[in-house]
């Protein structure tokens, strides 16, 4: 495809679930067979590690058309026995099972069970993903400190002293992306107030221990801190805490990072008086990480220059709400792996791609993906920045954490989210109107655009 009979060379960084998919969409999705995918991970090795995560039915969906079918088992992921991705409850009431009609979808929404929200161990997914990635294409202990692009490539340069050119290049590299640092420096992540305290372990410390302990993931929630639990799959358990911290973003920076091993009588303490599944939860758990939770604002763009984009947290830092990120980082890589395809599809082997057609691909990409996860992290902003009034009474507690929990967002154009319609509509939007990318992204008007487009055409297919 490019000049010189040489293919065309994608560098990703980062090697994580958003770089696998990634490199899995541009090689089968794409339909391309003139593509050079190398992804270079700061990592010294690619271990089974990290806590849970959850996939809801678009990234299932997502998994699925990428042909990763072995994530899809029952082994490798956990799905209630309810087919209801988690049952929410507070710690002043019980089950809130009647009020789940708009809370969560319900089994006959999603007919095939293999799309069921889905909860893995991150590195069981991640495992699953790796099998599809050719291990001599990934280069470890390749820490990033800068990148650089022109109209003539890209070229990542690393702590070791080494260097690597392209002629694409995506960071999958992360809500602290460096990728992304390296073209927007003037980003800021700020800090949610909250910190998550995470345990994954093996089922059997907590099955047939614990009376009531719920079949269904399940998710209780207080005045200010939240704890949910759940099997996931290869018959592992997850315990997680989030609770409030007052300090700010720069005092948290000093005193915690990311998977720091943390103090799990901290954790048992914190939860000693809420419900006796929780407390029981709590003691069982052998120990615990700490994960500060921090967002940032949408990108003005996702084509950072002419050669480079972003895929997964490191585009959207909408800190993890919802149990989103995973499966918003699948339906990107399938959403560039269909741009690539729709841009590039009229060029033979060893033909020359031009540097327009290149950033063709990704502004579609753009259009196609940014209006989504603007809503979201515009979501994420509300929830922070609109702090209720502290109640002054237990019953004023009460009353105020059963409402917030009745009128949780309705999230099901996050978990129902067709992004192949989405990808549609964008390539309707942008071959009748080129200039269209920029301008019409950005606004509420070009995003109810692409949304309606998608819908007719996503009505189309029925």
């Amino acid at each position: 495809m490019p000049e010189n009979n040489k293919p065309l060379r994608v560098l990703i960084v980062g090697a994580g679930i958003a770089g696998l998919a990634t490199a899995i969409s541009l090689t089968r999705v794409s339909d391309l067979d003139d593509l050079d995918i190398q992804l270079y991970e700061q990592a010294p090795e690619l271990l089974e590690i990290g806590a849970s995560i959850a996939l809801s039915p678009n990234g299932m969906r997502t998994l699925e058309k990428l042909g990763v079918d072995n994530a899809l088992t029952d082994e490798v992921g956990f799905r209630g026995p309810s087919g209801i991705p988690q049952i929410f409850r507070s710690i002043f009431m019980e089950t809130l099972e009647n009020e789940s009609s708009h809370l969560c979808r319900h089994p006959q929404d999603v007919p095939n069970p293999r799309h069921h929200t889905t909860r893995f161990h991150r590195g069981h997914l991640h495992a699953a993903l790796l099998k599809h990635v050719p291990q001599e294409s990934i280069h470890l202990n390749k820490k990033m400190i800068r990148a650089e692009a022109s109209d003539d490539g890209v070229e990542l340069y690393f702590e070791d002293g080494t260097s690597a050119y392209g002629d694409i290049l995506i960071g999958a590299d992360g809500i602290k992306s460096r990728v992304r640092q390296s073209f927007n420096p003037d980003y800021k992540l700020f800090f949610s107030g909250k910190v998550f305290i995470r345990a994954t372990f093996d089922a059997s410390l907590v099955e047939g221990k614990i009376p009531g302990l719920p079949l269904d993931s399940a998710h209780w929630w207080g005045p200010e801190d939240n704890f949910f639990a759940s099997r996931l799959g290869k018959h592992q358990y997850t315990t997680v805490g989030a609770y409030s911290d007052p300090r700010t973003r720069e005092e948290i920076e000093k005193s915690i990072t990311w998977d720091q091993k943390g103090d799990v009588e901290f954790f048992r303490n914190r939860y000693k008086n809420w419900h006796p599944i929780i407390k029981d939860l709590t003691e069982l758990t052998p120990s615990v990480h700490l994960y500060p939770n921090y967002a940032g604002d949408a990108l003005s763009t996702w084509v950072l220059a002419s050669r480079v984009t972003l895929v997964g947290d490191a585009a959207h830092a909408h800190g993890g709400a919802f149990a989103a990120g995973g499966s918003l980082a699948l339906d990107d890589a399938l959403a560039l792996g269909l741009s690539f395809k729709h841009v590039f599809k009229a060029f033979q082997p060893h033909t020359s791609v031009r540097p327009s057609e290149i950033r063709k691909v990704l502004e579609l990409y753009n259009l196609t993906r940014k209006a989504h996860t603007d809503r979201l992290i515009q979501l994420v902003h509300g929830q922070i920045t609109n702090k209720s009034t502290k109640p002054s009474t237990p019953e004023e507690a009460e009353a105020a954490l059963v409402k917030r929990l009745r009128n949780r967002p309705n999230t099901d154009w996050l978990s129902e989210h067709d992004v192949e319609a989405a990808f549609a509509a964008a390539a309707q939007i942008l071959d009748s109107n080129p200039a269209s990318s920029q301008s019409d992204v950005s606004t509420s008007q070009g995003t109810n655009r692409i949304t309606q487009t998608a819908a007719q055409l996503a009505q189309s297919k029925l």
